[in-house]
């Protein structure tokens, strides 16, 4: 037994290292080793002073936004004149409305603190609750993602991608119902609410406190909540980004050589989309194959994808085209790869986490689509 244990230990090192040899040797040949080192630490240091500081402001602010609306009645207000349209849109019951409005003000996990509470599962059928999974996450970080696009100076751009995720939001949890309930029809009953684990009750602030108190109260616990979202999204900035930009842009602009500068990299990314760039520019626009690598880094983390925003708008690669469909795509898509798993793991339902990748896949395809030609629609009016 150990001697098994041994040796598929070595073969997973000579594997990882095989692995590892053929990602970085292309970019060691073409930048020259020290460059490449170089350039991986300036950009994750550019990275962190100027886009993830920047982005921590952005989540503290918002977190103490939506504790705000949460601590007087705004999200109740809004899962009310959201809840008519959830049964025809969504086929859900009305309360997964503030599903929607705590994932969109936070991030993509917010759906499963609800979806753990005994009172508001107790609406759903098994095969609903599953499909929040998709519902939340087609919402998560939404604010973020809306607040640091429209700091482009593209907010009609940005409102036309919101509408689009909007529609990939009902494409998702439709197609994970629909393949949910085909392959496993059993989860067409209701919901043993008894059997829901709930998570700790939180401390509730006196009404007597005041309205003073009571909104210096949502303003800090927000903003905390806000640093920690800041310090989740630093690793996928940092790690996730710095890869993505160096198999994305090319060598220093100004000199056109390789100087260990930041944002420097070998190309790789847009040759390989370049090879099909039809596809890319009917479907989403796309007249700069570097944006491709939005999407593709969306599927990780929304926030690393943000990450790459300040680049794109230094190289002039940002239009409202660009904006309207990374919107869609990163609000849609939400770095659901990276949380589908957990999501439904906590749930207890890990036979269908394939079902949702795919079903999420679709609709952030379908939703940059819908951005793209929704887009060129309003431009002509």
């Amino acid at each position: 037994m150990k001697k098994n244990k041994r040796s598929r230990s070595t073969v997973e090192a000579v594997v990882f290292l095989a692995v590892l040899f053929a990602l970085s040797f292309p970019l060691c040949m073409k930048m020259g080793g020290g460059n490449m080192l170089k350039t991986m630490m300036a950009t994750a240091h550019d990275l962190l002073l100027n886009t993830v500081f920047y982005l921590m402001g952005i989540t503290v602010l918002t977190g103490a936004l939506s504790k705000l609306m949460a601590e007087f009645g705004v999200v109740e207000l809004l899962e009310k004149f959201l809840r008519p349209l959830m049964k025809p849109l969504f086929n859900l019951p009305g309360v997964a409305a503030l599903g929607a409005v705590m994932t969109f003000l936070s991030d993509n996990p917010a759906i499963i603190a609800l979806s753990k509470d005994r009172k508001f599962s107790s609406y759903f059928k098994k095969y609903q609750l599953i499909s929040l999974t998709n519902f939340g996450t087609a919402f998560g970080m939404g604010f973020v993602v809306m607040i640091t696009m429209i700091g482009y100076g593209h907010a009609g751009a940005a409102a036309v991608g919101l509408v689009a995720a909007f529609c990939g939001s009902i494409i998702s949890t439709r197609i994970m119902q629909r393949s949910t309930l085909k392959a496993f029809p059993e989860l067409d009953s209701p919901v043993d609410a008894a059997a829901v684990e709930t998570e700790a009750e939180e401390e509730t602030v006196q009404t007597e406190d005041g309205i003073f108190m009571r909104a210096l109260n949502a303003i800090l616990d927000g903003g905390k909540n806000g640093v920690e979202l800041g310090l989740q999204i630093i690793p996928g900035v940092l790690i996730i980004t710095t890869a993505v930009i160096m198999v994305t842009f090319g060598p220093d602009s100004a000199t056109g050589i390789y100087t260990g500068g930041s944002s420097e990299g070998v190309p790789i990314l847009p040759w390989l989309a370049g090879k099909i760039h039809w596809i890319f520019e009917w479907l989403f626009g796309f007249k700069n194959m570097e944006l491709i690598a939005f999407p593709m880094t969306s599927l990780g983390a929304v926030g690393a994808a943000l990450g790459l925003l300040p680049t794109f708008n230094a190289a002039g690669l940002l239009d409202g085209n660009a904006i309207a469909v990374c919107t869609a795509i990163g609000m849609c898509w939400s770095g659901f790869l990276s949380t589908h798993t957990a999501m439904l793991d906590s749930l207890g339902y890990r036979k269908v986490i394939s079902k949702a990748i795919v079903a999420h896949t679709i609709a952030g395809i379908c939703a940059g689509v819908i951005a793209h030609f929704l887009f060129l629609l309003v431009s002509l009016i």
